[in-house]
């Protein structure tokens, strides 16, 4: 038997074992290790801190989505060794492969700032890219009633770079709710020159700060938390005081590429952008959170780069050219609040437009736009992901490359990307 192991049973992996477990020809088993017991919902981490969620609505036993004729390891991964085909777990279990695919994720890293992880972490420094993170955040705002809420980001790529956006919003309409919000001054510090990474959809999100009373500090380095005085200060000292800080930390790649030395300074691994093959190792594949490729780390991504990957996968095995078809698309949903939210869709070459997704002149949702059935996309993607995207069930009418179609763009820049692309 050939053996086609895949790291980690988060999005990705867990993804990627559907895909193929009827796929492969029966000469080939398939193997998925993970440390972790539960497989986290981790787009409820935004929701739990403001009571929409419950923490039972952000995870499910990690087994129940594993196919039976998948062998399911729960273990801790010590080292890849790609020279040798081999990984070797906790307890020094040594396993070989033939095919590796690698879905270890990314991790938030505090430490990498000096003092975010200090006296005042989870106290008056939280995170809510964490299941740990967002339950005492959650705690947090039940009681905080006023003073200076910052919602931070230390540096890019981050999961889901729009999360930041949909905390400060959420927290808008939070405080709102509970009738102090002329108490909290909101305020918003990116690395970024604008709210978002693409210009069109970073001059919409930045009119929506400031139409929600949400100030907004650009261009920050950070440099340190101040524990003591309570403000964040960066290399260029600019300092913005806080009473509560919610920060989205360095993001970095599992430390098993660090060990393995597989990975770059923040340990993603190098990944040809197009087939999702590793720069380095020819029988190694990447997906998701784990490379380094210029897109979303999020899990529209991840189900796009999966549907790729199969088919990448199967040619490989079969000795045939790989096809260049990942064309770095996502597509996400930004909540607002008020029970509104936007819709964006984009890849490596176009970035978020208005228009109609997913039919032209139909929709029936807007792209760039805040609206109810948004909203309700949003909250309904919560099923979609245990009922379909988990058991690697294709979303109608969704294709892994993005469709130009509906999208209000230059006719002649369209018709030259579609050109490129076919």
């Amino acid at each position: 038997m050939k053996n086609l192991l895949i790291l980690g049973a988060g999005s990705a992996g867990t993804m990627m074992a559907n895909h193929l477990n009827d796929k492969l020809p029966k000469d080939w088993k398939i193997t998925i290790v993970d440390q972790s017991e539960k497989h986290y919902y981790q787009p409820g981490f935004l929701f739990l801190p403001f009571g929409i969620y419950e923490e039972k609505d952000c995870f499910k036993r990690q087994k129940k989505y594993i196919p039976d004729t998948v062998k399911y390891i729960q273990k801790g991964i010590e080292i890849i060794m790609p020279e040798k085909h081999q990984v070797r777990l906790e307890g020094n279990e040594v396993l070989k492969y033939d095919l590796l695919i690698i879905a270890t994720g990314s991790r938030i890293a505090p430490e990498e700032v000096e003092g975010m992880k200090g006296a005042e972490w989870r106290k008056s420094v939280f995170d809510f890219y964490t299941f740990e993170g967002s339950k005492a955040l959650r705690k947090k705002l039940e009681s905080f009633d006023g003073g200076k809420l910052v919602v931070h980001i230390t540096e890019m790529p981050i999961k889901c770079p729009v999360a930041p956006l949909e905390f400060a919003f959420l927290a808008d309409w939070y405080f709102r709710e509970r009738g102090i919000r002329d108490q909290v001054d909101i305020t918003y510090v990116t690395p970024l020159d604008g709210a978002f990474t693409k210009p069109t959809a970073a001059n919409t999100l930045g009119h929506l700060l400031e139409d929600k009373g949400i100030k907004i500090v650009p261009d920050f380095a950070i440099a340190s938390v101040n524990n003591n005085e309570k403000k964040i200060v960066s290399w260029d000292e600019i300092e913005v005081p806080f009473d509560l800080l919610v920060t989205i930390p360095t993001n970095m790649g599992d430390d098993v590429i660090l060990r393995s030395g597989m990975g770059d300074d923040l340990n993603f691994i190098p990944t040809k952008k197009h087939t999702l093959q590793s720069e380095s190792y020819e029988d190694v594949f990447v997906l998701g959170d784990a490379t380094n490729l210029p897109t979303s780390k999020a899990g529209s991504v991840a189900h796009f780069e999966a549907e790729v990957l199969t088919e990448n996968i199967l040619r490989y095995i079969k000795g045939e050219a790989l096809k260049e078809d990942f064309d770095g698309h996502a597509n996400c949903f930004v909540e607002t609040g008020y029970h509104k939210a936007m819709l964006i869709d984009f890849n490596y070459d176009q970035e978020p437009v208005p228009g109609v997704f997913p039919f032209n002149g139909i929709g029936p949702m807007k792209l760039l736009e805040e609206n109810r059935m948004n909203h309700w996309g949003k909250l309904a993607f919560r099923w979609v992901y245990w009922n379909m995207l988990m058991k690697g069930k294709k979303i109608p009418f969704i294709s892994p490359k993005m469709s130009y179609s509906g999208k209000k763009i230059n006719k002649e820049e369209q018709s030259t990307k579609e050109e490129v692309l076919n």
